[in-house]
């Protein structure tokens, strides 16, 4: 089946299988092999990307299903040589230590700050909360790090956070 898509700014058009999730089309066919395949079940956060700026589990994600759409994987976090704001505090702040899960906190920090509203900890939910560390924790709580480095992803996050 032949899909269009934009990744990374680039237009592709790809002939796919149905089955193939987008996950498998990013890292097998297309070479971006930022985004990782962790739990392969939409648990681990490690695959995520943006798909028309909302963060995604790629995993899940059926390549067919996103015909179409605009796919921001880590690779196009980047303005070329400029990192993005994320990418240079998560660096600041020591905020990755084996990288594995990097690339997926990276967008789902990128989407989430970009998603106002409410979370399960906002204590007034008539009211677009500041990006607390708490806020920050929860509305993270997708991505998993085997290694911890929680404490400095949410201070990174903090630091660009409006």
């Amino acid at each position: 089946m032949e899909i269009t898509l934009q990744v990374n700014g680039v237009p592709r058009t790809v002939d796919v299988d149905p089955r193939m999730s987008l996950l498998d089309l990013l890292r097998e066919r297309l070479g971006l092999i930022g985004a990782k395949k962790g739990c392969d079940h939409g648990q681990c956060g490690a695959c995520t990307v943006l798909i028309d700026g909302r963060r995604a589990n790629s995993c899940l994600a059926l390549a067919v299903a996103v015909d179409g759409s605009e796919v921001t994987s880590v690779e196009g976090l980047a303005d070329g040589e400029d990192l993005h704001p994320l990418q240079a505090a998560f660096i600041e702040h020591d905020a990755f230590q084996c990288g594995y899960c990097t690339p997926g906190q990276l967008c789902a920090a990128a989407g989430m700050l970009g998603e106002p509203g409410p979370s399960a900890v906002t204590e007034d939910i008539l009211v677009d909360p500041d990006l607390t560390p708490e806020e920050i924790s929860e509305r993270m709580s997708g991505n998993l790090c085997r290694c911890g480095a929680y404490v400095n992803i949410v201070s990174a996050i903090g630091e660009v956070a409006p």
